[in-house]
């Protein structure tokens, strides 16, 4: 039997089964649908932490690009949200910045505002309140930090989404105490963190202390905030692709029984094995792969729908459109195999005497 004509079979049988075929359907479209939409979320995230610059403060010598004014509290509604119009800043923005600035000592990129606290917890101590950074290695230079003990962020900490920081003094000598605070492993946001080295003291302005913060990678600040997701998506996914698969293989059960008779007419007519086979099979992949388009595009609108309601510019990727269709395929081969081999395996004389 000639693939077109298998293919062609497959469809036609779904056509005739609209209502099961739904049912078949939906299992594999949320499972998809949501790999593809959360997937999108996820890379949205990382790309709101990596592409919006903050509000620290700068020196004299330096000037900060922002997306919105430090005193876009100051606006009304209508002036904010047009403000949210405007496009994040990313790479692509620092490196016009390199271009335009061929002297510039050092161009950093830092996560954006709100800067988020958290606590910093050594041993039996915790440290609450503790500002936040996400940073490039430039970011240091800029600031003009001098280090008392230990290393500043370097590039392969950034490229290597390295779970290292650097602190202020006051978390050095307020968390640690007398202790040597280099190497010392703490937690944050539930992740540990090697501190790399101590920022020599900057003092106070005006009550404000300007030595009570730590800085990591940019990199590794990205996924602080996705941790969990990334964490959880895969369970969540593993569930809706096994439900699925069963649905596909209950169904395709639910049909050889069906078409017991069809099945001995065929082989009696000359059909193998093998061409049974090979046409249940098919219909189990023409069903998954259906659901793996209808998938990805379900999850492509949500995306959109989430990137047109809120801040996060929610992305779809080539790699998990990819993945999606890939696991369609995948969980018609893998689930659609027993019933395929079962009505393969059904013989000719006692099929042809099943009721119709």
């Amino acid at each position: 039997m000639l693939f077109s004509d298998v293919l062609r079979l497959a469809l036609r049988q779904l056509r005739v089964n609209p209502l099961r075929t739904a049912f078949t359907l939906l299992g594999i479209v949320v499972s998809v649908g949501f790999l593809v939409a959360v997937v999108a979320i996820i890379q949205g995230m990382n790309a709101y932490v990596k592409e919006n610059i903050a509000d620290a403060m700068v020196g004299m010598n330096s000037f900060q690009v922002r997306r919105t004014p430090i005193s876009f509290g100051l606006f009304n509604d209508d002036q904010f949200r047009l403000l949210e119009r405007r496009p994040n800043i990313d790479e692509a923005d620092a490196d016009a910045v390199r271009a335009a600035l061929p002297d510039a000592v050092a161009i950093s990129l830092q996560s954006g505002w709100p800067t988020p606290q958290a606590d910093v917890v050594w041993r039996d101590r915790t440290l609450g309140s503790v500002q936040i950074f996400g940073v490039t290695s430039d970011y240091q230079v800029v600031q003009d930090y001098r280090f008392t003990s230990g290393r500043p962020l370097s590039d392969i900490d950034v490229r290597d989404r390295r779970n290292v920081i650097v602190v202020g003094a006051d978390i050095a000598t307020t968390l640690f105490g007398g202790a040597d605070a280099i190497d010392q492993d703490v937690r944050i946001l539930g992740q540990r963190f090697t501190v790399i080295g101590v920022i020599a003291r900057k003092g106070r302005v005006l009550g404000q202390s300007f030595d009570g913060f730590a800085l990591m990678p940019i990199t590794a600040f990205g996924n602080q905030l996705t941790a969990v997701l990334f964490a959880v998506v895969p369970a969540v996914v593993a569930i809706g692709v096994l439900v699925g698969g069963i649905v596909i293989m209950n169904i395709m059960l639910m049909a050889v029984t069906e078409r017991t008779h069809e099945i001995g007419l065929r082989k009696a007519m000359g059909a193998t094995s093998a061409d049974v086979r090979k046409q249940f099979l098919a219909e189990a992949i023409a069903l998954a792969m259906l659901g793996g388009i209808l998938g990805v595009l379900s999850g492509w609108a949500l995306a959109a729908t989430i990137a047109a309601v809120s801040p996060l510019p929610a992305r779809v990727t080539w790699w998990s459109v990819a993945l999606a269709l890939t696991l369609g395929a995948g969980i018609g081969v893998l689930f659609g195999v027993y019933p395929a081999a079962r009505a393969a395996r059904l013989d000719p004389i006692t099929a042809m005497r099943a009721e119709i």
